[in-house]
């Protein structure tokens, strides 16, 4: 995780043949810089995957594409919200949300979530048998989500807001009204009821997603991860804004 929540997301996964960032929110610079902090080459990249056109998620996307001259994997519907923030793209791939992507050996397959923008997708990512899922900007759990998500060995999941503090924190209603919704951001107790339904003996890693800084601790969203993990061994992770976390495996 190069960053998560709502100033840029960025997530990075590489096998043996292929390098992927999934979304790219951070501005071209950042998301260079990140890469190389964490021992990451930007040119060996092999494409840009981008989950739906909110700007903390595609603010990279288009300058490190044309920088590396990079293919931008994106649905249509996102794509024409975008264009405007992308710019010019030397190599754009549409592709069909439910319809799995294959790249150097890597498949990553996509599928429908509930989000407030135009085809968001949720992403699980496999190579020789091991599964990552990621999902976050999800405004709630449904069949297709969990059933595209079950098996997993790692997950990054949305742990947006404490719902306390969202409704006696300083957002307007109308926003507060907006991130609660079916089409806003999961809570730390709605994240917990998807944890516990994905569960299971291979899951070795949870990463926390898309915390709010107003809304949300990093203690709260813990303490709820756990309460759902009880009785099973899996590694707690939290993401950040402001920084990435190493890089870690996902075996099966």
């Amino acid at each position: 995780m190069l960053a998560s929540g709502s100033s840029g997301n960025a997530c990075y996964v590489e096998t043996a043949q292929a390098r992927v960032l999934v979304d790219a929110g951070l501005s071209g610079e950042e998301l260079v810089r990140r890469m190389e902090m964490t021992g990451i080459d930007p040119a060996r990249l092999d494409a840009i995957l981008l989950t739906h056109e909110h700007i903390d998620h595609i603010r990279g996307a288009g300058p490190l594409a044309r920088r590396f001259d990079l293919p931008v994997y994106v649905n249509r519907l996102t794509l024409n919200r975008a264009l405007r923030t992308l710019g010019n793209l030397s190599t754009p791939v549409v592709f069909q949300t439910g319809h799995p992507i294959t790249l150097r050996g890597l498949c990553l397959e996509t599928f429908t979530k509930c989000h407030d923008a135009a085809d968001p997708v949720g992403v699980v990512v496999h190579a020789n048998g091991a599964r990552l899922g990621i999902i976050t900007d999800l405004g709630r759990s449904t069949p297709v989500v969990e059933h595209r998500l079950n098996g997993c060995h790692a997950l990054v999941v949305e742990f947006n807001h404490d719902e306390r503090m969202l409704d006696e924190g300083p957002y307007p209603l109308e926003l507060k009204r907006r991130i609660k919704g079916p089409e806003g951001h999961l809570s730390n107790d709605q994240a917990g009821g998807l944890l516990k339904a994905l569960c299971h003996e291979g899951l070795s890693t949870v990463i926390l997603a898309h915390l709010s800084e107003t809304n949300n601790c990093p203690e709260k969203a813990v303490r709820a991860s756990e309460e759902a993990l009880s009785g099973w061994r899996v590694k707690v992770l939290v993401s950040h804004q402001a920084c990435g976390l190493p890089m870690m495996d996902v075996t099966v």
